[in-house]
């Protein structure tokens, strides 16, 4: 079984650090970030999600978000799965969407990447 809580290190060198993860799902940690909006050095920011309990023998699905406002108003969701490969090695894979705050509702259509 893929277990959330623990560090974690993606291509780009950022970190991430998830307590326990509860009974109910729930997770809380922190991430640290190699890449920012403004450049700069690395910042740590609070992350709060959820994992999907898995049926018996599934990968759990689980979805986090960041604040990253410290540096930047900006917050990016992540939706993934962790699987274990037959070496044992666990994987996150995820998606995310980063919205950054805009002046206006004309400007909206470049707050999404």
């Amino acid at each position: 079984q893929c277990q959330l809580s623990g560090l974690w290190r993606n291509e780009q060198d950022s970190l991430m650090e998830i307590s326990a993860v509860r009974d109910d799902g729930d997770f809380q940690g922190k991430y640290l970030t190699r890449v920012t909006l403004a450049g700069g050095c690395a910042r740590t920011s609070p992350l709060k999600g959820a994992q999907q309990q898995p049926s018996e023998g599934g990968w759990p699905t689980f979805a986090f978000t960041v604040r990253w406002d410290k540096f930047s108003n900006a917050t990016t969701a992540f939706a993934g799965q962790c699987f274990v490969d037959a070496a044992g090695k666990e994987t996150l894979t995820t998606m995310w969407l980063l919205r950054e705050a805009v002046g206006s509702l004309e400007e909206d259509w470049k707050a999404t990447r």
